[in-house]
Formats: C-alpha cells, sequence, structure tokens
C-alpha cells in the first residue's frame, strides 16, 4: 500500500492524497479501483460507516441490467450496457453472478404492443431480445402467465452484490489506494485543493485532495450542496423498496417483470432469484422522509400478492414475508413520471459529483469508474 505522500498543488498547499472518493457503495469503490489504476494517483476511499456497502449497494435487487428501460442517448442506457459486460468478465476473478435472463409478459393487447415497442428500442441500442411463442414458455415456466406475450432479455442476470464490492475493494488496495471507514465528511472548503472535514468517533481531522469525487449515494445530494450556492442545491427524495422473500422456489429459473403500469415511475413488483435460487418479489414503491427507513414494511403484502398473482397465479400469500427494503436515491419528486438521468459532471474544476445513482447503479459501476476516470482520472 502506498504510504501518504505530501506534494504541492500551489506553494501554499500540501495535499495529503490525489484523490479522496467520498463513499464506499459499490460506485465509490469501482471509481476508486479506477483511479487507483494510474500509478502517480494516491487514492483514498471514504465510508461513514464501519463497513463498506451498507446502504443503497446491498439493498436492491441485484439484478444485472440489459440496457433497456432507458433513453436511447442517457447516461443510464450507455454505462448500463457497457457495466452490464464488465461484471460479466469479473466472473473470472470471482464475482459471482448468473447470466439466466429474464421475460418481461404481457396480459392484455396493449401490453403487448409495449412489448413490441421495447423489441424494436433493443435493435436501435444493440441489446439482444426475442418473443417467446406461448407453447414454448409453458414448457419452460409453467407456472408463469403470460396471456398476450412474451419477451426474452437474454443478456439479463443476477449478481452477487457484496462479491462485486469485495472484487472491487480488492482492486483498489492490491494498486496501492485505500479505504478509510467509520470517517463521515461533515465539511468541504476549496483552498487550492480541497479541504474536507471529516469526524470519525469523536475525532475531527482534514484531509486535503486535488480531487474529490462524491459518490456518497443517498447523501451525495447533501454533500454537493456543501459547496453549491443555494440556488442550485439538489432536493433528494427518497423512494424506499420493500422485498418480499418466498418460503421455497417451485423451479421458476428466470426473472419475470410485468409490463411497467403506464404513469407510474417504477418497472413494477417483479420476481427475481438470488444465486442460491431463492425466490423474491419486489420492490414496491413507498416515499419516506428519511434516507435511512430500512425497516422492511408489511403494509403492502397484500398489494403485492396482488400484482405478482397477474403473472405467477400460484404465488401463495402465507408463504410470503417482508424481507428487506432499500431506498432509491431520486431527484425528481412523487408523482413524477418522467426518468432522471445520472448526474456525473465536473461541477467545479476537481469535484465531481454522482447524483442521483439509482437504478440500474450497480449494473453500471464499473462504467461509471471508467468513465469518471475518464474525466478527472
Amino acid at each position: 500500500m502506498k504510504g501518504i505522500r505530501h506534494f504541492h498543488r500551489s506553494a501554499a498547499v500540501l495535499s495529503d492524497f490525489t484523490h479522496v472518493v467520498i463513499g464506499a457503495g459499490v460506485v465509490g469503490l469501482a471509481v476508486g479501483a479506477e483511479l487507483a489504476k494510474r500509478e502517480s494517483n494516491n487514492v483514498l476511499v471514504v465510508e461513514k460507516h464501519a463497513h463498506h456497502g451498507q446502504e443503497t449497494s446491498s439493498r436492491n435487487s441485484e439484478v444485472i441490467h440489459a440496457g433497456l428501460y432507458y433513453p436511447d442517448e442517457s447516461l443510464k442506457t450507455k454505462l448500463c450496457i457497457e457495466g452490464k459486460d464488465m461484471i460479466y468478465d469479473a466472473a473470472k476473478f470471482g464475482v459471482e453472478s448468473s447470466n439466466c435472463g429474464k421475460w418481461v409478459v404481457a396480459q392484455d393487447d396493449a401490453q403487448l404492443e409495449y412489448l413490441h415497442q421495447l423489441h424494436e428500442k433493443s435493435k436501435k441500442i444493440g441489446v439482444p431480445t426475442e418473443f417467446v411463442s406461448l407453447e414454448k414458455a409453458r414448457q419452460q415456466e409453467p407456472l408463469i402467465r403470460a396471456n398476450a406475450g412474451i419477451l426474452y432479455s437474454p443478456t439479463t442476470g443476477i449478481v452477487s452484490a457484496h462479491s462485486l464490492m469485495d472484487y472491487l475493494l480488492a482492486e483498489l488496495e492490491n494498486r496501492g489506494g485505500m479505504l478509510m471507514t467509520s470517517t463521515e465528511v461533515t465539511g468541504i472548503d476549496v483552498d487550492g485543493g480541497y479541504k474536507l472535514t471529516t469526524i470519525s468517533g469523536d475525532e475531527e481531522f482534514p484531509i486535503r485532495a486535488d480531487v474529490v469525487i462524491n459518490s456518497a449515494g443517498l447523501y451525495s445530494p447533501g454533500i454537493a450542496n456543501l459547496l453549491l450556492p443555494k440556488e442550485r442545491h439538489y432536493t433528494p427524495y427518497y423512494a424506499k423498496g420493500n422485498y418480499f422473500a418466498y418460503s421455497h422456489n417451485p423451479g421458476i429459473q428466470r426473472l419475470v417483470y410485468p409490463c411497467p403500469t403506464p404513469n407510474i415511475a417504477t418497472l413494477g413488483t417483479h420476481l427475481t432469484l438470488d444465486l442460491g435460487g431463492q425466490l423474491r418479489f419486489g420492490p414496491d414503491l413507498e416515499w419516506v422522509d428519511r434516507p435511512d427507513d430500512f425497516k422492511p414494511n408489511e403494509a403492502n403484502l397484500d398489494s403485492v400478492h396482488e400484482e405478482v398473482s397477474k403473472y405467477f397465479p400460484g404465488v401463495k400469500r402465507e408463504n410470503l414475508s417482508a424481507s428487506y427494503s432499500g431506498i432509491r436515491p431520486k431527484l425528481i419528486p412523487p408523482g413524477t413520471k418522467n426518468l432522471h438521468d445520472f448526474v456525473i459532471e465536473e461541477t467545479f474544476p476537481g469535484f465531481v459529483n454522482l447524483v442521483g445513482i439509482e437504478s440500474p447503479g450497480l449494473t453500471a459501476s464499473m462504467a461509471i469508474g471508467k468513465h469518471v476516470y475518464n474525466m478527472i482520472g
């Protein structure tokens, strides 16, 4: 591991690190690992929790998304497609994943038209999809109902988020970077470079860096607002999603997504698998006021059962239980249908904000790291 080097950014300022990344979720670790590739970089990732990946990174569906649902020219589409391939490639380094594929199921003519539109979009952006005949579908997944049609996404899969984060942390450290946990950033000053005020336990101390990357997830808006003028402040919105475990898997082998409901900015309550084959359903959507409200909520259990029954009619309510929840870092308020793209911008020289990194952030994480490196590495 590299020692802390001191060097002059200007005549008046000494820097402890060339690059400091705030936040050790999957994106922060990916950014740190990528920046540490350059031998002259001295990289520190700071994390306020005692362990990396304690929030959104470990509280999601763990789906490797194909990149179908976002505007064609968006960062979400570009980085999702790139990141998907990077995750699958990382299997050779021990990252646990499965290319199990996904069905998007239609129950009526309007939903079937949506599948045709999605298929045309997939051809435009270079992501493979194909229709599955209902006869073939009954043979492959007899428990799944699709009255009107099925679109198959062969590049969708699942990944162990913890396995991916452990790999990225190892890459960071093997390249000489450092992770400092239990360290919260409470202030930022510009002094030729950047001086971060941090608190660890009862101790307050400064960290100086040439370049700062704000990858604080749910807390990224607050970190960005430390430097932004008031009229440019971000307003965060917290979209909680509860996930429901199923007591056993009756033999379903692939992910199943319903067609999204019009005017609702989510993909619906979908069926996913973990790498052990366990079924889970979610996320639902519950707007909350706090970014740390992670207690699973069973209030929506009946509505989840009703929604899942539309494509998995044999689902038994008594086999469902609230398992865990995550919070999606939104930049648009409740009731807004429009999708917001990732915000990845060098807001000030040497200060990069990553804000609103919701789904497909896990899939896109390594591509985001590469993107940030190309910006300021």
